[in-house]
């Protein structure tokens, strides 16, 4: 029997380094086109840049830009994450096997349609072609339609582990968002307490250190907020590329097999 496994990567998918690189130069460009289209020491400014005369970071090094990278980096990795679910869905609609009422499948039938999806997965991504191809294999060694099974669901199980493990970067991002922002509410407090003179206060300082610790709590929530709201969304779409892959193989491979009683 003849040897196929797939080793193609489709070329509508982006390479996640690249999309994060892009991201993340797309976060300097809009923290420099923020920088020169807000006035330095507006409300604005100082709320989305810390770009103040009395930051206490030198500018651009401030928390709330730290945060706006992160953030375009969690947007790129969103990105990343979206393409796969997308692509994944789209071998749904490419009819790898018979979807009418009357179609049965013997094992001389299964050859052309291995065929067809090899070279169509990796070891990353096809989660539809890789489990016809590992069900055929499995129909071939046993000829039996509950092994198949059994190898089927052992192996989305496994994919949904994979899936699952991918979101790991993406929700680091989302924990440390907040975490920075907390980081300069905590500078900021400090910095505000540590000005205080008692005899002589400078109640301008004061309130521009105090801006620093409320302003990037603020920014880090409201932006941690999106990402949440993004990586649920697209979570539950690639989640439900391995269900409907399953699902496909199942009522379209797995129920038409048939092998000829010994």
């Amino acid at each position: 029997m003849e040897s196929v496994h797939g080793t193609e990567q489709s070329p509508k998918l982006l390479p996640r380094v690249i999309v994060l690189i892009i991201a993340a130069l797309l976060a300097c460009g809009v923290i420099a086109l923020l920088t020169f289209t807000l006035q330095k020491d507006g409300n604005a400014a100082v709320l989305l840049l810390d770009y103040s005369s009395l930051t206490v970071f030198p500018y651009p090094f401030t928390i709330q830009n730290a945060m706006h990278v992160l953030f375009f980096l969690g947007l790129g990795e969103v990105v990343v994450r979206g393409q796969v679910a997308v692509w994944e869905q789209s071998f749904l609609r490419e009819k790898f096997l018979p979807e009418d009422d009357q179609t049965i499948l013997q094992p001389e039938d299964l050859g052309p349609i291995r065929r067809q999806v090899a070279h169509r997965f990796d070891d990353a991504n096809g989660f539809l072609p890789y489990l016809i191809d590992l069900s055929i294999l499995q129909f071939y060694a046993s000829r039996s339609v509950d092994q198949v099974v059994n190898i089927l669901n052992s192996s989305l199980e496994l994919i949904a582990h994979r899936v699952d493990l991918r979101y790991s970067f993406l929700r680091y991002i989302v924990w440390v968002i907040p975490t920075v922002g907390f980081i300069g509410t905590v500078v900021g407090i400090a910095g505000a307490l540590a000005t205080i003179d008692p005899s002589q206060p400078d109640l301008k300082v004061v309130t521009a250190n105090l801006a620093v610790a409320f302003n990037t709590t603020i920014v880090a929530l409201m932006e941690s907020a999106v990402l949440v709201l993004l990586l649920s969304v697209v979570q539950k779409r690639e989640e439900e590329s391995v269900s409907l892959a399953g699902n496909y193989c199942l009522k379209n491979l797995v129920n038409r097999l048939y092998a000829a009683p010994k």
